[in-house]
């Protein structure tokens, strides 16, 4: 079956949300959110999962294993680049490093992949159930 969309346009996608997510944490979170900051880094982090096995895995393990590792080291990243860039411009831009904000980005990458797991384990189970059948009703 021919994909939905093409490699080409998929990277295309990555890249454009990759800047814009840097962006997005590289500037001060309004006074709004910032009681719910840990919440929204493991929401993030699940939906970002969520798009990039989307988009790469096809049910396949290793992918989603490079994925996950990806996400947990461009959260460590940008945690460090927050603290950089407030040393560099001497002045407070953003948060500081915050190993709870690494906490948080790990439980969104960890629900999104007991999530993923399941529906894996669902559709192989499905598709060896329907082989089964099909197999029987040649016979």
């Amino acid at each position: 079956m021919k994909p939905l969309l093409s490699r080409q346009v998929k990277i295309l996608l990555v890249i454009i949300f990759l800047i814009g997510t840097t962006i997005g944490f590289m500037i001060k979170l309004p006074s709004t959110f910032r009681h719910i900051d840990k919440e929204m880094h493991a929401a993030f982090y699940f939906l970002a999962a969520g798009f990039l096995n989307l988009l790469f895995t096809e049910r396949k393990l290793s992918r989603h294993i490079i994925i996950f590792l990806t996400l947990f080291l461009f959260g460590v990243a940008i945690e460090l680049a927050q603290e950089y860039s407030n040393s560099f411009f001497h002045k407070r831009i953003h948060g500081r490093y915050d190993i709870e904000d690494i906490k948080s980005n790990s439980k969104g990458l960890i629900a999104y992949s007991m999530l993923w797991c399941i529906y894996v384990a669902f559709v192989f189970v499905y598709r060896k159930a329907s082989y089964k059948q099909n197999l029987s009703d040649q016979k």
